[in-house]
């Protein structure tokens, strides 16, 4: 009997690379355009994963909606030119063990990974493009497309895109809204604690790792019951 394709999708930000810097660059420019003072950078990264809009909306409650759609453009503009302008291993850089341990993945032969993320279309191409990882994912899930995390739209649709139901599906992310995202798909729910949610957040998380190599023996574990 051949093994049953599995999916492991992928948050990005606080869990494939730490793009702190970047992200709170593009939050100073945004918020710079249309004249409001920036927060505290730990509330800036307390809502990172959220769909942008969403996420300003979270830290400007009285924003209106015309400023909003102009500070969501203004950060995309933002991003795009801190990627044109810096190396993206500097600026963005994968955290220890990542890129060794989505090679060791990808070749397995029923194993598909993909990326579900806040970010957009453009800005994960970018990512992906600055860290040589083209072809890596068969599935890429941005923001453009769905409502905001924790909605399971993108895990449902990055299912479909593989053909694989929920039992052969893993979701690794670091913060509160991708594991509320898996346990609203009825996935497995992996959190990683170096993210930028502190790990008591992650209490829908099924499993925890502390490292990225740590990965291929939860994944064995997950689906060997």
């Amino acid at each position: 009997m051949s093994t049953p394709l599995r999916l492991v999708i992928f948050d990005v930000d606080g869990t494939l690379v730490d793009s702190q810097s970047d992200i709170l660059a593009g939050f100073a420019q945004a918020f710079a355009h249309v004249g409001r003072p920036l927060p505290e950078p730990a509330q800036i990264m307390s809502i990172v994963g959220l769909s942008l809009d969403i996420a300003i909306a979270r830290l400007v409650p009285d924003i209106s909606e015309a400023d909003c759609a102009a500070m969501v453009e203004a950060y995309k503009d933002a991003y795009v030119a801190l990627r044109e302008s810096a190396p993206t291993q500097h600026s963005s850089p994968f955290y220890p063990g990542v890129k060794d341990v989505l090679t060791h993945l990808q070749a397995i032969p029923e194993m598909l990974l993909g990326v579900a993320t806040g970010k957009s279309k453009r800005g994960l191409d970018k990512l992906i493009e600055g860290h040589g990882l083209t072809g890596m994912f068969v599935t890429q899930q941005v923001s453009d497309f769905h409502p905001s995390k924790p909605h399971p739209s993108m895990i449902f649709q990055a299912m479909a895109d593989a053909g694989v139901e929920p039992a052969q599906t893993v979701m690794v992310g670091d913060t509160s809204y991708d594991m509320d995202m898996a346990a609203a798909a009825g996935v497995t729910g992996v959190g990683v604690s170096w993210g930028y949610h502190p790990q008591q957040a992650l209490t829908a998380a099924q499993h925890i790792i502390h490292q990225f190599d740590e990965l291929p023996t939860v994944l064995t574990q997950i689906w060997s019951v």
